[in-house]
């Protein structure tokens, strides 16, 4: 994995960027040098490269797939208040809102035009997946906000928006290296099916993490979920075995984090989250084991699902 994560970073760091207005450019360069896991876009040169592709033909998908991800968190965290990202300021605190917001926009142009690089053969396809998969998580954002307002989101409402919101780009990473290795659209499929399950234990991880992380590995501030009772996996579940927790999460008491953590634990929520992360990467694995790669590329694959769900980052 660190040889398609060195030649990611090689191509980020290699991007063109006008120098003015700095406030415009700025915040792109700060959000793209800010490093993370570049997992979509290894998803996508892996997935190529096992299906005997040229990763350099790829590379195009992958970068537009990270530059897209990448403008979702500035605009996410401007919704969500967010103050931290990967251990540093979120751009609209660092400088404000509208850089953020306009940044963000540049950023998803800015996107297109790396993807439009892609082989011409191959870009009908990709700019359907890229378009389709970019309303999707425009939606899951949607249902993520409105999830806010209500009371009453049962746990399927919330594993769909997290599909939308998160799985999906996964899945659009491992198809789009398939698609430029020229796989089938049955094969091209179960590699998109593969990765949505991948993509649904890994936020579900990211909901687990929020409360029992390393706050020095884990990029953001622990109970930060809690804080602002944002609707979890984890808060859905515990509401509905003990609806008196909403005052409390609804409630500003200083040690609130703390004890909606404890009282999870005592619902057996957090055993419950353990076992939906562990159950969707077995179905990710078990997708794997019908793709018949060979045993260096499936082993790559096996490897990547088990990190992402042991993580503390």
């Amino acid at each position: 994995m660190n040889r398609y994560i060195a030649l990611i970073n090689e191509a980020l760091a290699g991007l063109e960027l006008p120098a003015e207005p700095s406030r415009l450019y700025d915040p792109i360069r700060y959000t793209l040098s800010g490093g993370g896991k570049r997992l979509r876009p290894t998803l996508t040169l892996l997935t190529c490269d096992a299906l005997g592709g040229n990763i350099d033909h790829a590379m195009p998908a992958a970068l537009a797939i990270e530059v897209f991800h990448n403008f979702t968190l500035l605009h996410d965290d401007v919704m969500d208040r967010a103050d931290v990202r990967r251990h540093r300021p979120t751009v609209w605190r660092r400088w404000d809102e509208n850089v953020a917001i306009l940044s963000g926009d540049a950023m998803l142009t800015f996107a297109t035009t790396l993807l439009a690089k892609a082989p011409a053969r191959h870009l009908p396809e990709l700019l359907s997946l890229f378009n389709t998969t970019a309303m999707e998580i425009y939606e899951g954002q949607q249902w993520d906000m409105d999830f806010e307002l209500r009371d009453d989101v049962s746990v399927d409402e919330y594993i769909n928006m997290i599909r939308l919101k998160t799985s999906v780009l996964l899945g659009c990473a491992c198809k789009a290296g398939a698609i430029v290795a020229d796989a089938d659209s049955d094969l091209a499929g179960r590699f998109y099916s593969m990765a949505v399950d991948l993509g649904l234990a890994f936020q579900l991880q990211d909901d687990y993490l929020d409360c029992w992380g390393d706050p020095d590995t884990f990029g953001k501030a622990i109970g930060g979920d809690i804080e602002c009772g944002k609707k979890t996996f984890l808060l859905i579940n515990a509401l509905q075995r003990d609806p008196s927790l909403a005052h409390v999460v609804g409630g500003n008491a200083p040690d609130k984090v703390a004890t909606v953590t404890a009282r999870y634990e005592q619902l057996g929520v957090k055993d419950l989250a353990r076992n939906e992360i562990n159950r969707y990467s077995l179905q990710a694995l078990d997708t794997l084991n019908t793709l018949n790669l060979a045993p260096d590329f499936h082993h790559r694959f096996e490897r990547l699902i088990t990190a992402l769900i042991s993580r503390d980052s």
